[in-house]
């Protein structure tokens, strides 16, 4: 089954670009195409994507009634993140400053990617996105989110309190701490001696028992309950 993705950028060459690597691919393929916030929102609850990718700094179309309500993409992720069944937003930007990180993530993304990186490397991150797996480049999810865990605004989707994990097994709690390092599921499997589909399980049990809605505010719950160090 094929990842329904939909394309949010004001920049229509942007979209082309995407759409043109996304249309050489047998598992993924663009549900539809939106040129502002206000646009997505609306296109995210009638087409039901897996995946948005999602441009953050957008203009209101003078056109759009509803634009000024919705005026970029920050916006927009918090819209439609908060919605039942809300797909998974992929953040992509041209600017990478740990700000447009922060208030991605307070806004619900599941992951956060620039524009100069390799289409190939997009395309990976959408399906990643989709499968739930990662948020970042482990290089980068550490310091990213041991700041996000340590900040008092609150999110659109607040993580689950540090509670949560009362019920874990050891091996459970070992393998939220890894999450929480940024690592992957391959890098899990490694670390454990398991398989990735022993890793799957695991991970698909701690959001049950957790309430946690993706692998981001897994990680950040890791952090908060103190399985990992802020100090990194």
């Amino acid at each position: 089954m094929s990842t329904r993705v939909l394309l949010v950028d004001d920049q229509p060459l942007v979209r082309a670009a995407l759409e043109m690597a996304i249309s050489g691919t047998e598992d993924v393929e663009v549900a539809g195409e939106a040129g502002s916030g206000a646009e997505a929102v609306r296109l995210a609850a009638e087409l039901r994507p897996d995946v948005v990718v999602m441009d953050i700094r957008m203009r209101p179309r003078p056109d759009d009634p509803q634009g000024p309500a919705v005026p970029d993409g920050i916006a927009a992720t918090r819209l439609i993140t908060a919605a039942p069944d809300a797909p998974r937003v992929l953040v992509l930007t041209t600017f990478d400053e740990d700000e447009n990180v922060y208030a991605a993530l307070r806004a619900g993304a599941s992951g956060f990617l620039v524009k100069d990186m390799a289409l190939a490397d997009i395309l990976a991150a959408i399906r990643v996105v989709a499968a739930g797996e990662a948020l970042l480049a482990p290089s980068v999810t550490r310091r990213l989110i041991a700041e996000f865990a340590g900040r008092p605004e609150p999110a659109a989707r607040p993580a689950p309190q540090t509670g949560a994990i009362s019920g874990l097994t050891d091996r459970e709690r070992e393998l939220l701490a890894l999450i929480g390092q940024g690592r992957s599921n391959s890098e899990i499997a490694a670390d454990l001696v398991i398989s990735m589909g022993t890793v799957k399980t695991y991970v698909t049990r701690l959001l049950a028992k957790t309430g946690a809605r993706d692998r981001v505010q897994l990680a950040i719950l890791a952090h908060r309950c103190g399985l990992v160090s802020l100090d990194g």
